[in-house]
């Protein structure tokens, strides 16, 4: 049985013996945004003794000091600035060993425009930095997603979007989207090496933990649950009828980096765009019902007609967090540090979305997750590294 069909339950078994370390390796990974909700997950299976490619040795570039809850992973930490070409060039380029690269790191703009020019520039910066550098460069993993097929959050409801289930033949929407951008820059740069190959993987909304994502919803519901248990008031749902009613899909944070680590090893996945969701749905209504429970909330549901938006509602709450934060001797954060409540609010705004995952079956990619324990287990992890009570 495959790894790839091991994942069922969780192809990565997260163990690692120090025992198990190898003196020499198959694969150098560099994992651009290693903090971040899915760059954390690869920080943790990569390394590990049976992934495929493997043994992988492990660089992690993120552009912040390296948070406690990254730290046990057997990486080597890189603290760069890729927005920043000479930091890119400095940093990067002496990594001559790196035979794939996993770009999973974005940025947030107030326009679009503005995003598909830094973001642009991030990989870019990245590509020129690292491809004339590392000869044994193989693949290029760029992370992109469901804004694909949507448009950029800007322009959601003002464009007509494809209509799901979405499929990676799909054209381009005629809007930008840096994900149009970057993947342009992508095809551009690995053309310029014989032989490099790359790959696009487009999850949906991601079920992970980082403390440090843009788009952390489900640590963003955690926080909100736990500030309405602690105030003693009902968790009510953050959106619309639609989304709660409608069908949604979710993408598990540790099922995207296994597509990223297949693509990097698969010949039947080089220069191809995958999307990547847990192959099931699911009503909000019903798992809204699981976070209620798991934080001890009785009262929870629905209100017609109540507005709720959680960019709003979180306004104030800065110092209900540090109560909550000292009397559970929680990791100490800042609200605004675990809370991407603007994330929320764009997230339950309309009707639930699908996407098809048969262009990657049919590439021999047959992992996939179930939502609701996959709800259940990023819920735990934010709990059991004290993130939230």
């Amino acid at each position: 049985m495959s790894w790839w069909w091991a994942g069922a339950i969780g192809a990565a078994k997260k163990k690692f013996e120090e025992d198990d370390t190898p003196r020499s390796f198959e694969s150098v990974g560099l994992v651009i945004g290693v903090t971040g909700i899915v760059g954390n997950s690869l920080a943790e299976i990569l390394p590990l003794a049976d992934t495929p490619g493997g043994p992988w040795k492990v660089y992690g570039v993120a552009r912040r000091p390296r948070p406690p809850w990254n730290a046990d992973h057997p990486i080597e930490y890189v603290q760069c600035d890729v927005s920043d070409p000479a930091d890119a060039e400095s940093k990067l380029s002496v990594l001559t060993d790196v035979t794939n690269i996993f770009f999973v790191s974005w940025t947030n703009r107030p326009t679009e425009a503005e995003n598909c020019e830094v973001n642009g520039a991030m990989l870019r910066n990245v590509l020129r930095a690292v491809i004339p550098n590392a000869p044994n460069l193989r693949h290029v993993s760029l992370q992109t997603g469901t804004k694909h097929y949507l448009g950029s959050f800007e322009s959601i409801g003002k464009i007509q979007s494809h209509e799901p289930p979405f499929t990676e033949d799909l054209p381009r929407l005629d809007t930008p989207n840096f994900y149009y951008t970057q993947e342009d820059i992508l095809f551009e740069e690995t053309a310029k090496k014989e032989g490099l190959t790359w790959s696009v993987h487009r999850p949906g909304t991601i079920f992970g933990f980082s403390p440090y994502s843009l788009m952390n919803l489900v640590g963003s519901l955690c926080v909100y649950a736990a500030i309405c248990k602690h105030e003693g008031i009902p968790l009510r749902f953050p959106g619309t009828r639609g989304a709660w009613e409608g069908y949604s899909f979710s993408s598990d944070a540790d099922l995207i980096a296994e597509q990223h680590i297949w693509a990097a090893v698969d010949p039947y996945a080089r220069n191809e765009a995958f999307n990547c969701s847990n192959g099931d749905i699911f009503k909000w209504k019903h798992l809204w019902k699981v976070l209620a429970e798991q934080f001890g909330i009785e009262e929870y549901g629905f209100e017609e007609g109540s507005g709720l938006r959680l960019s709003e509602a979180m306004k104030d709450k800065g110092p209900v967090w540090d109560e909550i934060v000292s009397q559970n001797q929680l990791l100490p954060t800042k609200l605004d540090e675990v809370g991407d409540w603007w994330f929320v609010d764009v997230i339950f705004s309309g009707e639930g979305v699908l996407d098809s995952m048969n262009k990657a079956k049919e590439h021999g990619f047959l992992g996939f997750r179930n939502s609701k324990n996959s709800f259940i287990s990023w819920i735990d992890k934010s709990k059991g590294y004290k993130i939230v009570p």
